[in-house]
Formats: structure tokens, C-alpha cells, sequence
């Protein structure tokens, strides 16, 4: 059959966006990997209605009322190309299928880039973070880490410091410049400059000189880039943030590409469930308007992407 819209991605902001058109009476096809960015995470905070829930539960309840909609379907499979223009576009998957839809709507989310640590990616979304509103609360005002990856590390140990004592692990990552010493400084953070060599138990930090430094929890500052290279290979337009690169879109969710919009942390920054959730229902009602009135969908200008 012909879908109204195709949305790829069934995580958070793609099932928000989802809500939206089924609730116009559009038929809509959700095509999900079923890989959520905080799949690693017991529980989810910071989330109106759902704090403490854990994550897979939100998830799940979303979707199984999603499914009382009669004009949604739902493919648990990858979308591996897209192609075709407004009204008339063609996803394959990687399980073979071939579905049309009139929209597009990116809601893939980002992968992050984690830094080369022994032992970090282990206990990624168990006792290590990115989003202290989400995790900081529950460290119960104990010591905090901050693994180095970026200068975006320096603004994130400086913002811990109203969830703990925060120390900023270096480990040949940043640049400190005196005036960021300065700063950290005023606002209470040690800084570490001896090199990382591992991390053990929950969150114990061994240096390369052999000292244990123990954490109640430990963040660090990913650099994101979109999960899949749908959006590249389509033409829409990328930009460079402090937090990584995402698609560019405007203030109706809009790409470069005329008829794909995007939503969630694929197209916005900062990253959390709720703002992920506000962007993908944002979007949803936009691509809805975009069916009613399509002289109002030309694609936003893609001059000085990445």
C-alpha cells in the first residue's frame, strides 16, 4: 500500500510523531531497528509522568498504544535506502520490502562516540553518562568524573558541580587554557592531568601511575553523529554542533530535501527522552500540514553543510 508518511525510527521522538498523524487518520508506517540510544540505561529520569520508569517500559507502553490506531503499521526491520521525491518516495529495507510514502520523516537518533577508555563502554548507561539531568540526581551528591573527550567537557564538569565534587579527568583530551582553569577552579572541580588506564568495579578510575580514584558515577562528553547514513545519502544537509554533527532542519522540522523532515536527536541538541518526545510531536503536526497544504513544504536551503 501507499503510506501518507514513512517514519524511520520507532524510538521516542518517531512514535511522538507518530501519535500526531494517526491521530489525523493518516496511515503511517514506523520502520524500527529496535536499537533505543538509552537501551543500555535501567531506568529513565527527568521525564515528566515517567521518572524512574525504566526506559523499555516507556517504550513499549508507547507503542502498544500507537497500535490502537487503525491506520498505523509497524515493520521491525532497517530502512537501507530511500529514493524518489515528494509524494512519491520509495524506502527499502534490509529484509527486502519496498513500501511508498507521500512524506519522510528521519527520526533515526545518533550514535555516540565514545572515548578510547578501557572499561568505558561496559558500564555506558549503567554507571557512566552524558546528561546529568538525567543520571546526576541518583549519584546522591557523591564524587563525580568527568572523562576528557572534548572542550565540551569543561562546560559539562563546570554544570556537575550542583550534583557533587566534581573531578575533571584530562586524559590527554583537552586544551585547558589558563582562563578555563580559572573557571573550573571557581566553581570547586579538581583537575586530573595524569592519563586514564582503565576503569574498574562501578566506577573506579585506575591512572596510569597506579592511584584508585573512586566515583559514585562518572560522565563524559560524546560527540554524536547520526546513527545510519540515511540522511547523507539522500542529500539533506548536515551541521556541525558542539555536541556532533546532525541534520539540519527549520523551525517546521524541514530538511534540504524537499517532502523529509527530521525530528529527535538526530536534528536537535541537547539530548533527553522529553525533548526528544516535544520535537518528534512537533514534528508530526508539521508533516501533517505539509499533506494539507503542500505549497508550504519547499526544503530549506542547505547552503554551509558539512
Amino acid at each position: 500500500m501507499d503510506y501518507d508518511v514513512i517514519i524511520i525510527g520507532g524510538s521516542y521522538a518517531g512514535m511522538a510523531a507518530a501519535l500526531q498523524l494517526v491521530r489525523a487518520r493518516r496511515a503511517v508506517l514506523v520502520i524500527d531497528g529496535g536499537e533505543r540510544r538509552n537501551r543500555f540505561a535501567s531506568h529513565s529520569h527527568g521525564f515528566l509522568g515517567q521518572d524512574g520508569v525504566p526506559p523499555g517500559e516507556i517504550a513499549s507502553n508507547a507503542r502498544r498504544q500507537l497500535e490502537a490506531y487503525p491506520t498505523l503499521s509497524w515493520l521491525e526491520s532497517r530502512a537501507e535506502a530511500v529514493a524518489g521525491q515528494v509524494d512519491e518516495f520509495t524506502v527499502t529495507t534490509s529484509d527486502g520490502g519496498s513500501y511508498r510514502g507521500r512524506r519522510i520523516l528521519l527520526a533515526t537518533g545518533v550514535a555516540d562516540q565514545l572515548p578510547a577508555v578501557k572499561g568505558l563502554a561496559e558500564r555506558w548507561g549503567k554507571a557512566i553518562f552524558h546528561c546529568p539531568y538525567c543520571h546526576g540526581y541518583e549519584l546522591g551528591q557523591g564524587r563525580i568524573g568527568i572523562v576528557g573527550d572534548s572542550q565540551m567537557s569543561i562546560h559539562q564538569a563546570e554544570l556537575l558541580t550542583d550534583w557533587g565534587e566534581v573531578t575533571l579527568l584530562v586524559n590527554g583530551a583537552i586544551e585547558l587554557r589558563q582562563e578555563d582553569r580559572h573557571s573550573l577552579e571557581r566553581r570547586g572541580v579538581t583537575i586530573e592531568e595524569v592519563p586514564i588506564d582503565r576503569i574498574e568495579g562501578h566506577a573506579d578510575v585506575i591512572m596510569a601511575d597506579g592511584r584508585l580514584l573512586r566515583f559514585a558515577g562518572l560522565f563524559t562528553a560524546t560527540r554524536t553523529s547520526p546513527s545510519n547514513s540515511l540522511a547523507e545519502a539522500m542529500g539533506c544537509a548536515q551541521e556541525e554542533t558542539p555536541m556532533g554533527i546532525q541534520v539540519r532542519t527549520d523551525a517546521e522540522s524541514k530538511t534540504s530535501v524537499t517532502g523529509v523532515f527530521a525530528c529527535g536527536d538526530v536534528a536537535r541538541a541537547p539530548h533527553s527522552v522529553s525533548l526528544a518526545v516535544g520535537s518528534g510531536a512537533m514534528a508530526g503536526a508539521q508533516v501533517h500540514r505539509s499533506l494539507l497544504w503542500p505549497e508550504t513544504i519547499p526544503a530549506l536551503q542547505a547552503e554551509g553543510s558539512v
